[in-house]
């Protein structure tokens, strides 16, 4: 296992549509090893393939409990329960936040490592996640969701009216 580059916006892999995974053997398998490092290093919560170079429809989230959520070819099949506003962040955007309505509850049918299809649903900070890195692999980045970049100021009152 590995820690990968991290591309960041203005990159050119960050604004292209990724291709289906077709193959689910070793070399995918240490894909997803492979960003489960990368995002523990970062200190983020979700990465997608075209984070890290490749063009591939794979992405993980970390769940509130911790726990990686593997997605392979996911897409979202359910959007419910209302919205949320927050302030969103990406590792491709280092350090700028802005505010970014997501759906509060969003379920999603993927593949695992194996292939095998499944549906995983899950709510807040972990739908968010969905949202965000599903729309990775369609080549978008958050700030096409935001007025304005937060400033420090900004941020740090957000942070604490949160609270």
């Amino acid at each position: 296992m590995a820690i990968r580059k991290i591309h960041e916006v203005g990159d050119p892999c960050l604004t292209k549509v990724c291709r289906p995974v077709t193959e689910f053997n070793d070399r995918l398998h240490e894909l997803l090893d492979d960003m489960a490092d990368t995002l523990e290093e970062a200190g983020g919560v979700g990465l997608a393939a075209p984070q890290v170079g490749i063009l591939r429809r794979v992405c993980i989230v970390e769940d509130e409990q911790g726990e990686i959520i593997e997605l392979i070819n996911p897409e979202i099949i359910v959007e419910t329960a209302g919205e949320q506003v927050g302030a969103e962040g990406c590792l491709s955007v280092p350090g700028k936040y802005g505010i970014v309505t997501r759906p509060m509850v969003v379920r999603v049918r993927a593949q695992d490592r194996y292939g095998t299809e499944f549906e995983v649903e899950d709510e807040e900070l972990t739908a968010r996640c969905f949202c965000h890195e599903i729309e990775h692999l369609d080549g978008h980045l958050f700030v096409e969701h935001i007025d304005h970049f937060l400033t420090d100021e900004e941020l740090k009152e957000y942070l604490e009216d949160e609270e």
